[in-house]
């Protein structure tokens, strides 16, 4: 039986092994224990795990600016795919948002990610032509 329960810091190594183990997922210097531990306390009740009876089995990380939610790394085992996880750890995330009265929410798939870019179509998610993303580095690490 698979649960779904919100993402807590004691989560990170089991999340963590899921995310390195998942194609086209890009991990930073931002994805330390740390960094993971400052994000889950700035946006409380918002990340979710998959979990089996044996381990995480599913992950995903969302936040918000108090405008708009953002979905971040979202993942799932490759022998659990298909179940429907994502499609729970996605909801769970959607609806904390929607209790805090955040209604449209973002998030960024690599071009080469066609698999991930089908799964959030067939789910109801759009994509968008009329913005294009830009970032700014403000330090000499490349790779936050």
């Amino acid at each position: 039986m698979t649960v779904i329960r919100e993402m807590d810091i004691s989560d990170y190594d089991a999340v963590i092994s899921l995310w390195g183990q998942t194609e086209h997922m890009s991990l930073r210097d931002a994805d330390s224990k740390h960094s993971i531990g400052l994000y889950l306390q700035r946006n409380p009740g918002l990340s979710f795990v998959a979990s089996d009876s044996r381990s995480v089995i599913g992950a995903v990380l969302v936040g918000t600016d108090g405008r708009r939610g953002y979905l971040q790394h979202l993942a799932v085992s490759s022998e659990h795919r298909g179940q429907g996880i994502g499609r729970q750890l996605v909801a769970a995330s959607v609806n904390a948002l929607a209790a805090m009265g955040i209604a449209k929410t973002h998030l960024f798939v690599y071009r080469e990610n066609v698999k991930a870019q089908r799964f959030y179509e067939q789910s109801g998610w759009f994509l968008r032509n009329d913005v294009r993303m830009y970032s700014f580095n403000s330090s000499t690490n490349d790779n936050v």
